[in-house]
Order: C-alpha cells, then structure tokens, then sequence
C-alpha cells in the first residue's frame, strides 16, 4: 500500500488572492495629495519650484499657487534667488473654480503647487482632495506645520488629516545651539512672542511684515521677524548670545 506523505502549504495558495487578469479594471484612477512641510528655512519654497520645473520639462501642465508669500506679491519666492509666478489664493476663492477657468479657456491641467499651504482654509484643503479623487489631478502642497505657538495651522492641519503623503522636507535647520530646529518663534525687540496674530507674514530677516490685523503699530510692522529654534530653546525663549544680529543666527 502506498502511503502519501504530508505535504508542506501549496505554494499556489500565495497567489490565491490576487484578482485574475482584467478584475481590477473598475479601480478609479485617482490623484494623489502630498503635502510636505518643515521650518523655516528648510527650502520647501525650493523643493515646490524644483517639482514644477520636472513636471513640466516633461510636458505636463501645472498651475502654480500661493497664499502669503513673504514678498507679498503673487510668486513663489525661494531664500536662494529663484522666483515663479504664481497666482495668488484669497480667504474666499475656491480651487477647483480656478481649474474649471483653465478648463474653459482650453488648457489642461495635470497637476498643482501650492505653496504656503499652511495659510490655507480647512474648506480649500478639502477642495484639493476632492480634484485629486475626481478629476485625477496631482496636488502639491509646501508649508509650515505649526505657529508662532507651536499650535497646527488649521490648514496644516487639514492636510495631515488627508494627505495621501506626509514628506518632511529633508535639510535640517539648526538652531543658534545646534540641535534641529523645529519651531518657528516670532520674535520682537529681541523678545520671542507668545500672543498675536496666527497670521503675520515676516522672514528670518528683520524687515517689513503683513498681518491680518489693521490694528498692529507702524513701529511692530517694522520689528517683527522669525527664528528658528529648538524645542528647548523655544520654550526658554533664548535667542542665543547674538540675538541682536538681524535675521537668522548661524553658528560661528
């Protein structure tokens, strides 16, 4: 009599589940919404001009956006000289209006940037994640996670909640000790702010800014600037023992 071993797992069984040719042609193609974020100073404004340019080198069509650029003017503005412009978003306008314009007017688009995302409504992220689910377009998103306070940016926000990627932007920024630096401290009069505005756009150099406020003094507007710091550093408020030099501290 013959007996009949025990075999082992049928190595077939590990492709029992992959759906067989043509079921998987009913899967939406989609967009994707990638947001990527770091301080300031970590060259997002770079990167998002870096992504446009290679996107559109190989013949796809983009449309550029921006909320707040630190030149108050419609561009995207990066620290090391490069600069597009840009079409700037208000507090009401609404993004996938600004596709269907480019639509009627016989221009396709594959994909957006938009920088200063953080300055975004939690209502205009959602309209990106709706065109990137709807009309497959790519999304592009750069920013700031968090205030003056260490708090999310309601736009930030959003975005860590929908995005289909999350990307750190990869230089580090250092603080005037050395450690990363993390939070971005508004600073006044060599003193670290704690209360204000979400919104006051400023650089790393001392110089004029734009708030949401119509209240704020002509002598603030003058003062106001940003630094980057550690989360140590932050809390203390220490600026480090050049805090009167103007714009960021480097280590010398």
């Amino acid at each position: 009599m013959t007996v009949l071993k025990e075999s082992g797992p049928d190595p077939t069984d590990a492709l029992s589940s992959v759906p067989v040719a043509g079921s998987r042609r009913g899967v939406p193609v989609v967009g994707k919404l990638k947001f990527c974020y770091g301080p300031m100073d970590c060259g997002k404004s770079t990167l998002a001009l870096q992504i446009d340019h290679n996107h559109a080198r190989q013949g796809r069509r983009g449309m550029v956006l921006v909320r707040h650029d630190r030149s108050g003017e419609p561009q995207i503005t990066s620290r090391i000289g490069l600069t597009r412009k840009a079409i700037e978003v208000g507090n009401e306008t609404d993004l996938r209006l600004l596709v269907r314009e480019q639509w009627a007017a016989g221009r396709h688009v594959d994909y957006l940037i938009v920088d200063e995302a953080q300055f975004l409504s939690p209502v205009q992220v959602d309209q990106l994640a709706e065109l990137a689910d709807d009309v497959q377009i790519d999304v592009y998103c750069f920013g700031i996670a968090t205030d003056f306070r260490s708090v999310l940016f309601p736009g930030a926000a959003r975005l860590f909640e929908l995005a289909d990627e999350l990307q750190p932007v990869q230089v580090e920024v250092l603080c005037w000790c050395g450690q990363t630096g993390r939070f971005n401290a508004r600073v006044s009069d060599g003193e670290v702010l704690r209360a204000g505005d979400t919104v006051v756009v400023a650089d790393t150099e001392q110089s004029l800014v734009e708030s949401s406020s119509a209240s704020r003094s002509e002598a603030e507007s003058n003062t106001v600037r940003y630094q980057v710091l550690c989360r140590r550093h932050f809390r203390l408020g220490d600026l480090g023992p050049s805090s009167a030099q103007h714009g960021q501290l480097r280590l010398t």
